[in-house]
């Protein structure tokens, strides 16, 4: 049995699959190169996988994605050739949705930017330089799943936020045991929101769900939150309406070519964002939980079992 690392992971997840197979090839050996010879299973985090990838592979039975998003992958072709695809969802569910509340509350405060500019000693003009608080402010939840709940949680219980919370796919009891109002229809929250997080996967359905329209019609006050994917936002749109004013600011850990951005993204010239490169998950408490848990899965099913969390 021959399993290939094709992304740097934490070790607690090596080390397991190291005590349980003589055939695992690490990430960073020269030999990962040829993995569509004889790899039986692969452990993946972000790496592509495309249809090319799978036409390739010869032996491939598993692919193990740590974290839940699977947007990188050609399941289609996954599918095609009858490889199994599996995936570790709700490990990281705290500590990404810590993060949306971590990255509201620097823009809000301005805290980054402040940063910068003591450090850069230049003059700091109170009045000009002003935050906005969140006690009692209206949050808009996007996708009403494992992070989307904790993030609202956190907002509800740290600042007594009103909760407007959207997801058509949601059942009726979803967060029953948290204060909200559940939206139909996104046009009616837009206008409504002082803060916007978004919780939900990168799909044909969700590609720019926050388009252009949409920041057209949001308060100059408003702050957007994407800890999701790259492409929920449009971001042309929201650096035009962050430029102008007609946002108060954005948290971005997640962003729409490359992760993190090319230096030359026009947002990150801007002071009211803060740039974060994909790390909702990176805690060492989610990154051991989760790298464990996507080996034990691919060996699991590598040894005739079936997947704990199957996508194809």
């Amino acid at each position: 049995m021959k399993i290939y690392v094709l992304d740097a992971f934490e070790t607690s997840g090596i080390q397991y699959l190291k005590e349980r197979v003589p055939g695992v090839i690490p990430f960073g050996d020269p030999r990962a190169g040829r993995w569509h010879e004889d790899a039986d299973g692969i452990m993946i985090r972000g790496r592509q996988l495309s249809a090319d990838d799978f036409a390739k592979a010869k032996k491939l039975k598993v692919v193990s994605k740590q974290g839940v998003g699977i947007d990188n992958i050609a399941l289609d072709a996954a599918r095609a050739k009858g490889v199994i695809v599996c995936n570790t969802p709700g490990i990281n569910s705290d500590a990404v949705a810590e993060l949306a509340f971590g990255l509201t509350v620097a823009v809000a405060r301005r805290i980054p930017e402040f940063d910068r500019r003591i450090r850069a000693g230049e003059e700091i003009i109170r009045p000009r330089f002003l935050g906005t608080e969140m006690a009692g402010k209206a949050v808009g939840v996007i996708g009403m799943g494992n992070i989307g709940v904790r993030a609202a949680r956190l907002y509800h219980q740290a600042f007594g936020c009103r909760l407007l919370a959207y997801d058509p796919y949601a059942p009726a009891d979803a967060w029953a045991d948290l204060p909200h109002q559940r939206i139909a229809d996104l046009d009616e929250l837009w206008p409504q929101v002082d803060v916007l997080t978004l919780h939900v996967p990168l799909t044909d359905e969700t590609r720019y769900i926050v388009d252009r329209a949409a920041i057209g019609r949001m308060k100059r006050t408003a702050i957007v939150i994407n800890v999701s994917r790259g492409g929920l936002v449009d971001e042309t749109a929201l650096c035009e309406a962050l430029k102008e004013g007609r946002l108060f600011g954005a948290g971005l850990d997640a962003w729409e070519e490359g992760e993190p951005p090319q230096p030359g993204n026009p947002l990150l010239a801007l002071p009211n964002v803060v740039a974060t490169p994909h790390a909702g998950a990176g805690t060492h408490e989610t990154q051991a939980k989760s790298s464990l848990a996507a080996a034990r899965q691919l060996v699991h099913v590598l040894e005739g079992g079936e997947p704990f969390h199957r996508v194809v």
